[in-house]
């Protein structure tokens, strides 16, 4: 990999907007190993709504009329990312034969892109 290659990964990981789009495709690539089975399909539906919703929110944010809408996009977009947490946690502890290690990754990205919407809600609302 080389140091320009490197260097934008790491700017890219600091974009929560960026982010957030490249844990959707995670999300959804990831799904299309899951067997197509009826048990599976509220689930899949479900974290892929709540999944794609997190970015989805943080875009849209972009086109916001006052802070105040645009501080209401991101707390939409935190309250997604805790959902597809739950989603995530649910395929983990289910036992529906999934790889546990892709889970815990995505449980872990999860959990990170929630921190930093978190944190950009306080820094907003800090600022009024």
């Amino acid at each position: 990999m080389s140091k320009v290659h490197e260097i934008n990964k790491i700017k890219k990981s600091s974009d929560v907007r960026v982010r957030s789009f490249d844990f959707s495709i995670n999300i959804i690539n990831h799904l299309l190993d899951v067997p197509n089975k009826p048990i599976y399909w509220s689930l899949i539906n479900q974290l892929t709504l709540s999944a794609t919703s997190v970015g989805a929110n943080l875009f849209e944010a972009k086109s916001s009329h006052s802070k105040k809408d645009f501080i209401r996009f991101y707390e939409i977009a935190l309250k997604s990312a805790n959902e597809t947490e739950y989603w995530l946690l649910l395929f983990k502890e289910s036992n529906l034969d999934f790889d546990s290690k892709k889970i815990e990754e995505l449980i872990n990205e999860s959990t990170e892109i929630a921190k930093m919407i978190a944190a950009g809600i306080i820094t907003l609302k800090n600022k009024r």
